[in-house]
């Protein structure tokens, strides 16, 4: 590998560390070609890949990307391929233990890097037993959609209450169980009570015949005293 090839070689591998979300590092001695090319698929599977690598061109990539990576740096001795998991972490965790499981423990882990924090093989073993993204996903998506699909029915049921609870108030009120309201039209016959009352009232004003009696009786007793006068002056005549 000329240099040419060596800094395109660290500029792939520098680029897979920072696109993932994290990478582990195994051992793949005692991997046929064919149990290599079966973990490759099934790793692909799981939006992750498995690439052979040499230490110090993976060193160097290491040192171009940052601290982020240098917890890498420990696992670099003897046989290594960089597991780039550009996918959901666990379900790479869990293919690559399944794999190993029913291969004689191969490949071996020798640990990794999630989030620029080291990763033993105990907490990758650990990974791999979490649910995957997608089922997590679905957990949380149930939890929250549960509360709001009991408020939508509850609130359908109320509005459908309503609307029954109207049309049968509007059945009864054309079958004539309800009055149809005209009873408030006869209001204005309380109304002319009072009127009735003023006319009452103004009774009092015919009372001023009663104050005219004097004066005729005054004029009844002029007209007398008038007659008498007459009556002694005719026995006035007489005598003479």
């Amino acid at each position: 590998m000329n240099r040419e090839e060596k800094t395109a070689a660290i500029a792939e591998i520098a680029e897979n560390i920072k696109e993932s979300e994290a990478v582990i590092v195994v051992d793949y001695r005692g991997l046929t070609v064919t149990q290599a090319g079966e973990l490759r698929a099934q790793l692909r599977d799981v939006d992750a890949s498995l690439t052979v690598a040499k230490n110090t061109l993976t060193g160097r990539a290491i040192s171009d990307v940052g601290e982020s990576a240098e917890p890498l740096r420990e696992f670099l001795a003897g046989p290594t391929a960089l597991t780039y998991v550009k996918g959901d972490v666990a379900a790479a965790a869990k293919a690559l233990t399944t794999f190993a499981k029913d291969n004689g423990d191969l490949p071996a882990f020798k640990g990794g890097v999630l989030d620029g924090k080291q990763l033993a093989v105990d907490e990758i073993k650990a990974i791999a037993k979490l649910p995957s993204r997608d089922v997590l996903y679905g957990q949380l998506v149930g939890i929250v959609a549960a509360p709001l699909t009991g408020l939508a029915r509850g609130l359908g049921g109320l509005l459908g209450g309503l609307a029954i609870a109207l049309g049968q108030v509007q059945e009864k009120k054309q079958s004539g169980e309800i009055p149809a309201g005209d009873a408030p039209a006869a209001a204005p016959a309380a109304e002319e009570a009072p009127a009735a009352e003023a006319a009452t009232d103004e009774a009092p004003a015919e009372e001023p015949a009663a104050e005219e009696a004097p004066a005729a009786e005054a004029q009844d007793g002029e007209a007398e005293a008038s007659a008498e006068d007459t009556a002694a002056a005719d026995e006035s005549g007489a005598s003479a």
